[in-house]
């Protein structure tokens, strides 16, 4: 027999917790002493006290794991909830990391207000561009809210376009509208530029991968001509993006012009690491004011 003190040193809890465990039923000792009240425990105890720390330690509060315990709870099933618990804690950190990033980046943003650099952009014509392209919706226009839903896009736009046979022409274009029924919700559009005729396009349109809510039909559309786009060059994930979108804004507005809806997205290059990828911007402009 172990006293309370021994139990929780080979346990490695505290005696107080014991306590608690006794008071509420999760794990009586093996015996108590009438007179002194000191409770003993026995070695094989252990192993008791081991699934309810882990169960513990995994989220579950103490009532669940009084539940848990009336049903043998196995290593098995503890390495399976472990693994669960492990990749949620894992999802939870890199959430952390990335809104760390994301405020950094506007601090960084407002720290240098004074001395925003300047961006060289031009204004041009957007031609007419027949396009494959898979539609889907962000639950708004911040970066982290568009990048899921625009890589599931693509990874499943280019199976599309593999199944039906048909090439690139050139490289991929993002674009976006708001999604009128949806409070701050975004339409993302994931377009490459391809070369169909009207049977191609009508073949293509029926082109199916996958099956049930994955299921969606690549279409084959004409993005329509733009007048008038101020266009710059952004280096690096997209991530970052919104320093070269404002001191673009800021130049548009400067020079006499108002934006017309969002700003397409032209992928130049593309590589495994972020940091190496270099986009277009087009922003769609309403004449300039006289």
């Amino acid at each position: 027999m172990l006293t309370i003190g021994q139990f929780a040193s080979h346990g490695r809890v505290s005696v107080r917790m014991l306590r608690h465990y006794d008071t509420i039923g999760l794990l009586r000792p093996a015996c108590v002493d009438p007179l002194s009240g000191y409770r003993s425990y026995q070695v094989e105890q252990l192993a008791e006290l081991n699934r309810i720390v882990a169960l513990k330690d995994l989220g579950f509060g103490l009532q669940q794991v009084q539940e848990l315990l009336r049903t043998p709870v196995d290593a098995a099933q503890l390495r399976g909830m472990l693994l669960l618990r492990r990749a949620e804690i894992q999802t939870r950190i890199q959430d952390e990391v990335d809104r760390l990033a994301r405020v950094e980046a506007r601090l960084a943003m407002i720290e240098n207000e004074a001395f925003a650099p300047a961006v060289d952009v031009v204004i041009k014509a957007l031609p007419l561009v027949r396009v494959g392209v898979l539609t889907g919706i962000a639950a708004g226009y911040e970066p982290q809210s568009i990048t899921p839903v625009i890589q599931d896009l693509y990874c499943e736009l280019w199976q599309q376009l593999d199944a039906a046979g048909i090439r690139s022409t050139g490289p991929a274009i993002a674009y976006y509208e708001d999604a009128s029924a949806m409070d701050g919700a975004v339409v993302v559009h994931a377009a490459v530029p391809v070369h169909v005729d009207a049977a191609e396009a009508a073949a293509a349109a029926r082109t199916r991968i996958g099956d049930g809510a994955a299921d969606r039909g690549m279409s084959i559309i004409d993005l329509p001509h733009v007048e008038s786009a101020a266009s710059v060059i952004h280096r690096g994930s997209m991530d970052t993006v919104l320093s070269t979108i404002q001191s673009m804004a800021r130049w548009i507005e400067a020079s006499g012009y108002s934006c017309a809806g969002y700003a397409r997205e032209i992928t130049l290059e593309w590589s495994p690491d972020p940091e190496q990828w270099v986009t277009e911007l087009q922003q769609p402009l309403y004449a300039a004011r006289g």
